[in-house]
């Protein structure tokens, strides 16, 4: 197996197991370690995973239209989302662990094509019950996508690249879910919208097959434990980045689940014109995650992703303090979230780069479990607590209460940048 030298499994170095469980002998996986087409390979899945769950927030509008419901069990519907993906995370980090990263990856993305079809089907029945049961069924299917990414990167990023290269597999988050909205808001211009769902399925299924021959993965344990949680909380540095994740989180969530219905609702847009905003959203978080995983790697090591992620998350406390001060205009509107895209939305490369470097290559699965947990947990929270603010005092209390959680992350994120 060490002499093959073609396509996305070649590594150009097959000595090195740090953190991929392999043992060194002949018969073993090699690290992929060094290889950019790796990191491709893996920055493909995650667009194809992000485009099958973030169809959620491209269909709000319409789910909202569907089952004829208020903001705020528009809130729940992507808190059922979140519920289910949460609750699967850490049996997904101990899967990756345990078995390696490919298995888990082909098995969750084929699980979220099966899960966005059932999930289409839903406004059929009417039961508003049975929409939350499939989108938490497509929330658990997505909860392999982080453990399993994070740690393919991490093997497979050339050396001192590895912020860059996690803003690049990051970058698969919003280029999924920007083409998620476009498609799916694109198509319900002349067709249904569950179509725009359909085609996707068809895209991830496609995905598999082409991922489950180019790529190969390293090993794992060979056992399926749970995470050894004790000595993840006796690491300072990293309580703190997943208690900024929480806040993280809950800003990043509510702004993604709501653009869609502001644009809508406060601008006065078109269903079609509130996609392209959410689409433009997730371009410049493409860039910003780019950009940022670069500086990072030029100021160095976990102090270099954490102050660039401060300075990120500082300056989207200021962008949604305007949107709370102001709204109506289409143009400051389209403004004001594509610098979120290259603040907040642009930071989770560096935020799980960071989070990678402080704990040890063998817990990565069970540590970015913990750190999307909570990231997840705030999105469990927030958006349905922003919805109730919109029904009762406006958009403009939602985006205070996004200003103060963004700044709660950013004062974190400031504690870690001091611990490094």
């Amino acid at each position: 197996m060490s002499g093959d030298t073609s396509g996305v499994t070649d590594t150009g170095n097959t000595g090195d197991t740090t953190g991929t469980g392999d043992t060194g002998g002949p018969e073993t996986r090699p690290s992929q370690r060094g290889s950019w087409r790796a990191v491709g390979a893996v920055a493909g899945w995650q667009t194809a995973a992000s485009l099958c769950y973030y169809t959620l927030f491209a269909a709000t509008g319409f789910v909202r239209e569907a089952f004829s419901i208020s903001e705020s069990l528009v809130g729940l519907f992507l808190t059922a989302g979140l519920l289910g993906y949460t609750v699967a995370l850490f049996p997904s980090g101990a899967a990756v662990d345990g078995f390696g990263e490919k298995p888990v990856m082909l098995g969750g993305l084929l699980a979220l094509a099966v899960a966005l079809v059932v999930v289409s089907f839903t406004p059929a029945t009417g039961s508003y019950a049975l929409l939350l049961g499939a989108v938490a069924l497509l929330g658990a299917a997505y909860s392999t996508a982080m453990p399993a990414s994070n740690r393919g990167i991490v093997a497979a990023a050339p050396a001192g690249s590895k912020n860059l290269a996690m803003g690049l597999k990051q970058v698969g988050v919003t280029a999924g879910s920007g083409a998620s909205s476009l498609i799916v808001t694109g198509i319900a211009a002349f067709a249904a919208w569950q179509v725009g769902f359909w085609l996707i399925a068809v895209v991830a299924v496609g995905y598999a097959l082409v991922f489950a021959v180019s790529y190969r993965g390293t090993d794992g344990t060979g056992r399926l434990e749970p995470p050894e949680l004790a000595g993840l909380g006796s690491n300072r540095t990293y309580v703190a980045l997943v208690a900024a994740g929480l806040f993280v989180g809950a800003s990043i969530y509510s702004m993604l689940g709501y653009t869609i219905l502001y644009v809508e609702d406060v601008v006065g847009a078109s269903a079609s014109m509130a996609g392209i905003v959410l689409a433009a959203t997730q371009v410049t978080g493409s860039v910003g995650r780019i950009g940022a995983g670069s500086l990072a790697d030029r100021l160095g090591g976990a102090s270099g992703a954490a102050t660039v992620a401060l300075v990120q998350l500082t300056g989207a406390t200021v962008l949604f303090a305007l949107l709370a001060g102001s709204g109506g205009s289409l143009v400051l509107t389209l403004g004001v979230f594509v610098a979120l895209g290259l603040t907040i939305h642009g930071s989770t490369g560096v935020f799980y780069s960071c989070l990678s470097s402080v704990v040890d290559d063998d817990d990565i699965g069970a540590a970015t479990a913990g750190g999307q947990t909570a990231i997840n947990a705030g999105g469990l929270v927030a958006p349905p607590l922003f919805g109730a603010l919109v029904e009762f005092s406006g958009y403009g209390a939602g985006w205070a209460m996004v200003t103060v959680l963004t700044v709660a992350a950013a004062v974190l994120l400031f504690v870690v940048t001091r611990r490094l």
